[in-house]
């Protein structure tokens, strides 16, 4: 056995630091050679319009319109199963019923359910909602991190060892696995960071069980507080979170993610557990975490929140990268597809403020909507951009989790929460059409040279 008393896991050694410099100076490409064989960049256009890359079934987005054969913006839409996303809000709400079981039904069977149906899929759910013998304290409960989607990464890749049929990938057993996974996210997310908040923080420790009669978003509060209490109205507009956050086309990245993955052949829960890697970065399912604390900081430096002038003088500074993170960006405004508006964004917003008065934190309320209506004009007039700019949806779900007392290191398992359901659409659609391995491809721009042996380097 190596000794290993003396290694720091952790530590970027001199010798690191100047492996990573000849990384950086033997792989930076001229970016004019981008532009020279016309490189796509992210799978898309020079307008930013996405490379098509595939068909889906599943959702439709649209921004813009034809009209006398030019594309026009218009505001935005979202179809799930070609139902729009509005009309299957409206119909759950009016209803009094909780929404994110009949999506999850609704995206991966192609249609609305029946109320027997409904009853069914909620029970199968139900059923699958209770974790392998002895999981919590054998690999929940080990070596907790710091970031829970690593724990839920890990977690699924655990699964497999749990699986008898793990690597099959017939329709039947990948949808079993998927729906496994569907009902048991809540309880890997929330019971990961129940171990690291006791580990880590040195707070109490609970595991509270789920119940078969709840819905998940009930569950998920129940589960997550110490005490399990929740008003109705906090369950309902966590519910109406995960069913806007449940899908939203196949071009994004993590669920392209499942798309590529799935093609390859592999288990589900590789597939998944890429997918969770994807969501993980900043660029994608961490930007309400983003929201929330340039929200905090401008809080602390906007004197007067109601004072437009003022708020209008930091989001130029955030412009200018001399505010907040210094990253030259106005979190939560603009999409890579919408242009005037998202529409999850825009059926969000009523509920915030609902909820907001309940929470006693109008204020904060009419401070985002501020920045909401002069984000826009900001950015119009300090930057060069192709199509209009609203705000998205993570704009407002980061201030409802914090409303919600979520813990910030929930905030993207949540959304995972949710998107497993359309990852497990997009997964069993690529393997029922399954083509060729996706394989895009990249065009070398080195220079051809002869080796040289050792001794004459």
């Amino acid at each position: 056995m190596p000794n290993t008393s003396n290694v720091n896991f952790s530590e970027i050694t001199p010798e690191i630091q100047h492996l990573s410099e000849l990384c950086v100076q033997n792989s930076s490409i001229d970016p004019s050679l981008y532009t020279k064989y016309q490189v796509n960049r992210g799978l898309r256009d020079v307008n930013g319009k996405g490379i098509l890359t595939g068909l889906t079934e599943i959702s439709d987005i649209i921004s813009s319109k034809e009209v006398d054969g030019k594309s026009v913006p218009c505001d935005g839409e979202l179809y799930y199963r070609g139902i729009n996303i509005q009309d299957i809000v409206d119909g759950f709400l009016k209803e009094k019923r909780f929404g994110f079981e009949e999506v999850t039904y609704l995206l991966l069977f192609g249609d609305l359910p029946t109320k027997e149906q409904m009853d069914a899929f909620t029970s199968l759910l139900a059923k699958y909602r209770t974790l392998p013998t002895s999981f919590v304290r054998d690999i929940i409960m080990k070596a907790p991190s710091r970031d829970m989607m690593n724990t839920l990464a890990r977690s699924v890749l655990t699964l497999f060892s749990y699986d008898d049929n793990a690597s099959d990938t017939s329709i039947p057993n990948v949808l079993r696995q998927c729906l496994q996974l569907i009902a048991l996210f809540p309880l890997l997310s929330v019971y990961g960071y129940q171990a690291y908040s006791h580990y880590h923080d040195g707070n109490s420790l609970f595991i509270h069980n789920p119940l078969p009669e709840l819905s998940t978003a009930e569950n998920i509060l129940r589960i997550l507080r110490p005490d399990s209490k929740y008003t109705e109205l906090e369950a309902r507009i966590l519910d109406l979170t995960l069913v806007l956050h449940a899908e939203h086309g196949g071009g994004n990245n993590s669920t392209f993610t499942t798309h590529v993955v799935s093609s390859s052949g592999t288990d589900t829960y590789s597939t998944i557990a890429a997918s969770l890697g994807s969501l993980k970065g900043p660029k994608h399912g961490g930007a309400n975490i983003k929201v929330v604390r340039m929200f905090e900081d401008m809080k602390q430096t906007v004197k007067d929140w109601k004072d437009e002038k003022e708020v209008t003088a930091y989001l130029k500074a955030l412009l200018h990268k001399e505010a907040f993170d210094h990253a030259g960006l106005i979190y939560g405004m603009g999409h890579a597809v919408y242009s005037l508006s998202d529409p999850r964004a825009n059926i969000f917003k009523k509920f915030v403020k609902s909820l907001s008065e309940e929470k006693g934190l109008t204020d904060e309320f009419e401070l985002y909507s501020l920045v909401e209506r002069l984000a826009p004009q900001v950015i119009a007039d300090e930057r060069k951009i192709y199509k209009g700019v609203s705000a998205n949806i993570d704009f407002y779900s980061g201030f409802v989790y914090s409303m919600l007392n979520l813990p910030t290191e929930l905030y993207t398992p949540i959304f995972a929460i949710s998107r497993i359901a359309g990852w497990s659409a997009h997964r069993i659609e690529e393997l029922i059409n399954a083509g060729k391995i996706i394989r895009p491809a990249y065009k070398s721009v080195s220079v051809h040279r002869p080796y040289v042996p050792l001794a004459d380097r």
